[in-house]
């Protein structure tokens, strides 16, 4: 884990915004996602991996009261703080590995971009389904994407695990039912492509 810490550490300290692949100026599918849903603005929402990604910036645009940002990287958590001021003290933080994280609310809505396709050995994957599977409330939401078949192979000089849709829905398939799934690319800052899988789930 300390080696994964350093990476990413390391990765938010030389790098600016505009300077990683997975970067959005506006999370539109995750926003459009949670949107359709129709959520309560006191809805607990959480972003896996949101490190100084926008969508904070957004969910708190629009009214919603009690969201997470969970990333590994203290750097990322503390640039996404800076950005936002006075507001970020609405905000829960949280500095962890994911496959250590031991939630204390049950979360409503739990958006994870990119996270989770880094975890290529079969130990960690089981450690991140036993986490989904407590931590969302029941009848709660989980948007999850990954690179697809059709996408890169490495993300940040790490490797990572495709999905496909089927892959994906069988993966969570022991408390969740896929409700939506698609493909998505996604342009970098650097004009290249990138293919994502997504599956939108719903525990029973």
């Amino acid at each position: 884990m300390e080696n994964k810490k350093a990476h990413w550490e390391n990765v938010f300290a030389t790098k600016q915004p505009n300077e990683v692949s997975w970067r959005q100026e506006y999370p539109k599918t995750a926003m459009d996602y949670l949107e359709n849903l129709n959520l309560s603005k006191t809805a607990n929402i959480i972003d896996i991996g949101g490190g100084d990604s926008n969508l904070v910036d957004a969910l708190l645009e629009k009214g919603y009261e009690n969201i997470w940002v969970l990333d590994i990287s203290e750097f990322a958590l503390e640039r996404a703080k800076k950005r936002l001021g006075d507001k970020a003290n609405s905000v829960h933080w949280i500095v962890s590995d994911i496959t250590v994280f031991k939630p204390e609310v049950a979360f409503d809505f739990w958006h994870d971009r990119a996270v989770f396709h880094f975890l290529t050995q079969q130990d960690s994957i089981n450690k991140y389904t036993a986490i989904v599977n407590n931590a969302i409330a029941d009848n709660g939401n989980f948007l999850l994407g990954t690179f697809s078949e059709n996408g890169p192979l490495k993300c940040s000089g790490l490797e990572i695990k495709q999905y496909s849709e089927n892959t994906m829905k069988q993966t969570f398939n022991e408390r969740f039912d896929a409700i939506k799934c698609f493909t998505e690319n996604h342009t970098t800052p650097f004009d290249t492509t990138q293919n994502f899988q997504f599956c939108g789930f719903k525990k029973r």
